[in-house]
């Protein structure tokens, strides 16, 4: 029987074996996880009846690849759709929260930007052309839509996504749609006429955006659906210690294509026709080392953004007293603003009833990032001092709470630095000298749990392609 081997059981891992499940069935998949659960930064946490989630807490339900794994693991029935009060967004900026306008005339009555950005907002249609070779982020907000409205927004929004560096965080490669909406239509401005007009003829690509969207008992709900499905094909707590090409028959080592690869791992040795490198880049750079130091040194120099993330739980009576009830998404806060944290979410308002106990409140925040890679080795008291410190600022919360969790992520999120897609590219020309092996993960080519998930069935194809074109060789060759 033909096999593929996984290594890693994040989201994107568990989504390739359940492609390849639907696409051949015949072919044995085999999921390795060093940890002893699947699911990597995705985990919720229900500690004194809070629930901290120690990753993203939500999806955007407009994606079909995520929706349609739910429904073959059989969790879409506890899908949790965010309330209408998370559509409110805020921004701290001059010493206020200040919502997100969604609207021409809320956005003209906003003192979120002054006369002049939004007069500069408006004269979108007149900015220059880009520039030759690969954009920043800041860069092309600046050039688009000037420098304030980049500072207070975009900026606030990269360290909310990305915990990120606007300056430093390639367009193209952290935006697609973004940078193709300009190639297609020269401008933001024109490029939302042109998705209305589409909008209006029933043209998906004009589509809504989606809504944040969870589970009942927290994202993990899909983690343990898809783990289970798996059933005996994942093997928690076993690492894969190395990774070599070809197999070893009788003390002859076969390193033609049609060979395969041997992983070793802490259960034992595995074989298989095709690998699947699914976890971290730095991880996967060391598996390939041993037989390709070029492709190990590319892949180890994606640079990722440490960060923590803090749970406190309040009285919802008591929060209401100081700043009146939470109702909305969160907030973000622009890095000019010198306030320390990223910005917090306010997850009993985006899904009430289901992150604290009755009467309770659950506020999670972010601090760290690409700008402050200190803050995740911060003692607990340290850390807590300082989000008590910038709550009490942004959100008027003074008085302690009654729970509070720190997650540190000492590895975080991926950083794609402007170079990021000319450096996948020499990858991938690399990898050709490694038929079989493919990489998948939130490194490459999205960070979300969408974007790991859309990539599935392309990955699983690659790995069956060359599962089948061995099987086709072999046949010539008998």
């Amino acid at each position: 029987m033909k096999s593929i081997a996984i290594v890693g059981a994040g989201i994107a891992g568990l989504s390739i074996a359940h492609a390849i499940r639907k696409l051949a069935p015949e072919v044995r998949v085999i999921v390795l996880e060093r940890g002893q659960r699947a699911g990597g930064n995705i985990r919720s946490e229900l500690t004194k009846g809070y629930l901290c989630e120690w990753g993203p807490d939500g999806f955007l339900d407009n994606a079909p690849e995520t929706l349609a794994l739910a429904r073959a693991v059989g969790v879409e029935h506890r899908l949790l759709p965010s309330s209408n009060a998370a559509r409110r967004r805020f921004i701290y900026r001059h010493g206020r929260l200040n919502e997100v306008p969604t609207s021409p005339v809320a956005f003209l009555s906003s003192p979120l930007l002054s006369v002049a950005a939004k007069a500069r907002i408006f004269g979108e249609p007149f900015a220059r052309s880009r520039p030759e070779g690969d954009e920043t982020i800041f860069d092309f907000a600046a050039r688009r839509i000037g420098t304030e409205a980049a500072s207070a927004m975009i900026d606030s929004m990269v360290s909310g996504i990305f915990a990120g560096d606007a300056r430093s965080l390639s367009l193209r490669a952290c935006f697609p749609k973004m940078w193709q909406l300009e190639t297609d239509h020269g401008g933001l401005f024109r490029a939302l006429l042109a998705t209305r007009k589409r909008r209006r003829k029933g043209d998906a690509v004009g589509a809504p955006t989606g809504r944040l969207t969870s589970f009942d008992a927290g994202m993990e709900t899909l983690i343990r659906g898809a783990a289970e499905a798996l059933g005996g094909s994942l093997r928690t707590s076993s690492g894969v210690e190395s990774l070599r090409r070809g197999r070893a028959t009788r003390g002859v080592v076969d390193l033609s294509p049609a060979a395969g690869f041997t992983l070793a791992t802490a259960g034992g040795t595995v074989e298989a026709d095709a690998v699947v490198l699914a976890g971290p880049a730095t991880e996967s750079a060391a598996l390939i080392r041993p037989f390709d130091a070029d492709t190990a040194a590319l892949l180890a120099g994606i640079p990722t953004a440490s960060l923590a993330v803090v749970c406190l739980g309040y009285d919802e009576q008591g929060i209401a007293a100081e700043r009146g009830p939470l109702d909305g998404f969160g907030f973000l806060v622009p890095r000019s603003e010198n306030v320390r944290i990223l910005g917090a979410l306010w997850e009993t308002s985006i899904y009430p009833g289901h992150r604290a106990p009755e009467g309770k409140a659950l506020v999670r925040v972010m601090i760290g990032g690409a700008l402050d890679p200190e803050a995740v080795v911060l003692d607990d008291e340290q850390l807590i001092a300082i989000v008590r410190a910038d709550l009490a600022r942004t959100m008027g919360l003074k008085n302690p709470p009654e729970f509070v969790r720190i997650i540190r992520h000492a590895r975080g999120i991926p950083q794609y630095t402007v170079g990021h897609l000319a450096r996948l590219e020499r990858i991938g020309e690399q990898l050709q000298a490694h038929p079989g092996l493919l990489l998948a993960g939130n490194s490459y080519h999205g960070v979300s749990i969408n974007s790991c998930i859309a990539e599935a069935d392309r990955i699983a194809e690659g790995a069956l392609l060359h599962v089948r074109a061995t099987d086709q060789r072999l046949e010539r060759v008998s």
